[in-house]
């Protein structure tokens, strides 16, 4: 059976010793990295399965090392690991690149759900046809082999979240996606009935791929969700 290897970005003695021992006895290599520092040189020298990363590191900061991990490597699962749980918080980890983010203190049971979701995603995306697929909707071209997104021909550049939100509405073909519907498919986390994440994300996707288009593709339908797709004049 195949050892996942997870690098553990932890700077806390005690947090990353029981987080270690309980991933092992669950069958998976862990690599420990105290600091940022660390963190960033084992990353560019070994070839990792999934990351864990604290955002309040020494030397390098988890949300920095995030942006660069994701930057030279944009399928690689990330979760944030860290006591900082404020929306603001999490939003600046998820901009920065990370797929989840498990605010301190934790169940390790959830933890240990929460690697294999990713890994069993990762691992679906990276088996089947890899073949060139071009989502299209009037002049919003993305291309998922390259993960490249343009519209009229100019290239728009996403974060990880920002892009993964996009696919996802571009893959309903028109229809509505409800809120709840959003966060379970794009963050695969449960957040509060309060928390604003998709509307700002929302918002983002609009400043890049409508601000300066016509006709304008992400729409919202009152009380029920959002949708991609071309309104008839």
């Amino acid at each position: 059976m195949q050892k996942y290897r997870i690098l553990l970005v932890e700077d806390e003695p005690k947090v990353a010793a029981s987080v270690r021992t309980w991933l092992e006895e669950n069958g998976f290599a862990v690599e420990l990295a105290p600091d940022g520092a660390v963190g960033r040189f084992l990353i560019r020298q070994n070839k990792y399965d999934l990351i864990l990363l604290d955002l309040n590191l020494p030397y390098i900061s988890g949300q920095e090392l995030c942006r660069e991990i994701r930057t030279a490597n944009p399928a690689i699962p990330i979760i944030m690991v860290t006591a900082l749980g404020s929306i603001e918080q999490k939003l600046m980890g998820f901009d920065a690149g990370a797929d989840d983010y498990l605010v301190k203190p934790f169940d390790l049971r959830e933890l240990t759900v929460r690697i294999k979701t990713l890994l069993r995603r990762n691992s679906n995306s990276a088996g089947g046809d890899n073949e060139d697929e071009v989502l299209q909707v009037a002049d919003l071209e993305m291309n998922t082999a390259f993960k490249s997104v343009r519209r009229n021909g100019q290239p728009i550049e996403l974060t990880a979240k920002e892009y993964c939100l996009l696919e996802y509405l571009l893959r309903l073909n028109g229809r509505i996606a409800s809120r709840h519907e959003i966060v379970e498919a794009v963050w695969d986390v449960n957040f509060d009935t309060g928390t604003n994440v998709v509307e700002v994300y929302i918002n983002f996707l609009r400043k890049k791929i409508d601000r300066n288009f016509e006709p304008k593709l992400i729409h919202t339908k009152p009380g029920l969700g959002y949708y991609i797709g071309v309104i008839a004049g």
